[in-house]
């Protein structure tokens, strides 16, 4: 056994002693208790001391937790987790009773006083420690070391030693290797003005801050772990097993203020918090509807339609949904959508004109003309400061929040069929096609407002494209500071549509036919299909949905809207209502988590929530729902579920919304 192991403190497992003594700090040796010079019983030093009592110590068999089984625990991790568990609540006489009738120490007392030569800044002791805990490997424990210096270094620069600092930074950060770039960073830090100043530059809060505690966990990586136990080893394999069974859970959606999670039993979500039911059904359009959105506080949604309208709806907090504005005046059918950070203004397209909108007042504060063939996707930065436009003339395009055009990235390797920002403002992810020259083509032009796969990014074609399909789509991911491509991947089939998950990881990619791309962009790699839904002729847009972007639902060319659990791929629901024609877009409530929109070349957009009763009638609420699709004919009814009632008047309100007991005049 190493000097740094804990292991058995003395008879378990094949140990002589029967009997042991706790109190004080229950530090167990050799049979009896150090007190560090403390009295068990009475008061030393004006503190009072527990009795002396006396444990059994239990022998067990084996090695493992449970004998009877094939488990794979090991009984003294185990023991030892428990043990840190209690002491970190504050448990403390229960651990060390544990500690005594065990046998097994939380740590041994070289660990303990390494812990304190890191908090107290005793650091040539601690690097003196570092080998006896274990770190042998020399990389590891030069890294180790590093660490050490540093905090020293800083330390040093804080209380205005410059002199003591630069000679660590020569004679013991330097000689270790470092990278060039991180060590110059730190030569910088001498010139600071004042402590303030160093601490802002450096990301590092102060000796009197909590840096030596993250200096010790960051040590923790160094040091074998059944050494020096990691903080709240438990609570982290509680939360991983946690994330672990949400992650596998299909119907995973409470709301998000839910904190509900026991560990007596495996989590599970029914299907009750599933979105899909048709609680409203709105009309306003007059043409098919290609594109929709919703503003980031989930207030209102924007609709845009083959009828160069654009129509933004509000969410009603307990009434009828209302008409808030419609924003006209666009010369060609709107295919793009794009709300401000701060819902304040609304980006449209129609071809290859741009209108900037008041979402308050309606009014067109600018339109933009920049783009010489039809705009196909507008994303706004992350951080409000601008928007980015794409478009089939293989133009991307910043402007800045007014509609100012601040930089062209010039002409692309596509014609851009869709675009978006991560929200980490690190990344731009393009999609598009191969750029054909006119005479490379044999097609004809495309008429303005034809929205197959080869028009705007909108969706709800007229009809299948006369042009031939590309073999060199192509998804492009760009550096979005230095527009550096960093990613570039030849794809066959066209790409019509694409999103980020709000962790930045994940590019949700439509592809035809028939097929929509899950891309890991961090591991640069495919990583899930989902199949089941028909995309040939037209361009879907699908998106995340649920409380963790766990859900991926998308439209179809056969009128229904598909809804599967990320993770696994599981298809888990198929929503008829819509009638003839392709659903072509959908979108996600950003703030209320049960909610979901989608638009149809029927020309309306349904609203998507979960069943209001528990206790209704599975019939009328089933995603097949044969009694509910024959009674509405193939979602031709104008319909709506009001506050929560199944019994409710026909009403139609000015906005073309209608009660569900009724047809719609």
């Amino acid at each position: 056994m190493g000097l740094g192991d804990p292991g058995p403190s003395s008879s378990t497992n094949g140990y002589p002693s029967n009997t042991v003594s706790v109190n004080g700090n229950g530090v167990v040796c050799n049979g009896h208790v150090a007190t560090n010079g403390t009295i068990a019983n009475g008061k030393s030093n004006g503190v009072h001391k527990l009795h002396r009592k006396s444990v059994m110590r239990v022998d067990l068999p084996g090695t493992m937790l449970y004998d009877d089984d094939d488990s794979f625990v090991n009984r003294e991790e185990f023991v030892r987790l428990v043990i840190q568990s209690l002491r970190d609540v504050g448990y403390t006489e229960s651990a060390k009773t544990l500690e005594a009738e065990s046998g097994y120490l939380l740590e041994t007392q070289e660990v303990a006083q390494f812990r304190q030569y890191i908090l107290h800044g005793h650091w040539a002791k601690a690097e003196v420690a570092l080998t006896r805990l274990g770190v042998h490997d020399e990389a590891s424990l030069l890294e180790a070391k590093f660490l050490i210096s540093e905090q020293k270094y800083l330390e040093l620069l804080e209380a205005n030693k410059t002199t003591a600092a630069l000679y660590v930074l020569r004679n013991e950060l330097a000689p270790l290797d470092a990278d060039s770039d991180h060590l110059h960073m730190l030569s910088s830090l001498i010139m600071c003005s004042d402590p303030d100043d160093l601490r802002q530059r450096a990301s590092w809060d102060g000796t009197l801050g909590s840096s030596r505690h993250h200096l010790l966990n960051n040590l923790h990586r160094y040091i074998p772990s059944s050494v020096m136990i990691p903080p709240r080893r438990f609570s982290t394999l509680i939360q991983q097993a946690r994330l672990y069974q949400r992650s596998r859970c299909l119907y995973h959606n409470p709301p998000s203020n839910s904190t509900a999670f026991s560990m007596y039993t495996d989590h599970q979500c029914n299907k009750s918090a599933l979105p899909r039911l048709t609680t409203t059904i709105l009309d306003g359009h007059v043409d098919e509807v290609w594109n929709i959105e919703w503003s980031h506080d989930g207030s209102y949604l924007a609709s845009a339609s083959k009828d160069r309208n654009v129509i933004i709806w509000q969410v009603p907090s307990s009434h009828d949904w209302t008409t808030h504005l419609m924003l006209k005046d666009h010369p060609y059918p709107v295919g793009c959508l794009a709300w401000s950070i701060d819902d304040s203004l609304l980006l449209t397209s129609a071809e290859h004109f741009i209108k900037i909108w008041n979402t308050k007042t309606g009014v067109c504060l600018r339109t933009l003309e920049d783009h010489t063939e039809t705009v196909t996707a507008l994303a706004w930065l992350p951080d409000g400061s601008g928007f980015i436009s794409g478009g089939l003339d293989r133009k991307v395009v910043h402007w800045d929040a007014d509609g100012k055009l601040k930089e062209s990235w010039g002409v692309t390797a596509i014609r851009v069929t869709d675009l978006a920002v991560t929200p980490d403002l690190t990344r731009l992810v393009t999609i598009g096609m191969h750029h054909q020259s006119l005479t490379e083509s044999s097609a004809p032009p495309r008429p303005p407002g034809d929205h197959a796969i080869y028009g705007p990014g909108g969706g709800g074609g007229i009809g299948p494209s006369t042009a031939p399909r590309s073999s060199n789509n192509r998804l492009i991911v760009y550096d979005l500071a230095t527009k550096q491509v960093l990613t570039s991947v030849r794809m066959e089939g066209e790409l019509t549509s694409v999103k980020i998950s709000q962790n930045s990881q994940f590019a949700l990619i439509n592809h035809s036919p028939d097929e929509i791309h899950l891309w890991d962009l961090k591991a640069g790699r495919l990583a899930r299909k989902f199949a089941g839904q028909r995309q040939g002729r037209h361009v879907i847009r699908s998106c995340f949905g649920g409380i963790d972007g766990n859900f991926i639902v998308s439209g179809s060319e056969d009128g229904k809207v598909y809804l599967w659990h990320r993770d696994t791929g599981a298809l888990l629901e198929v929503l008829p209502g819509h009638g003839e024609g392709s659903v072509n877009s959908v979108a996600w409530n950003p703030r209320h988590e049960r909610m979901f929109a989608s638009c149809s070349d029927d020309f309306t957009i349904r609203i998507w929530e979960p069943m209001m009763s528990e206790t209704a009638d599975e019939s009328l609420t089933d995603a097949g729902g044969a009694s509910m699709a024959e009674g509405f004919d193939k979602g031709k009814d104008r319909s709506r579920q009001q506050e929560q009632h199944w019994n409710v008047d026909p009403a139609t309100n000015h906005s073309g919304v209608s009660g569900i007991d009724g047809a719609s005049s």
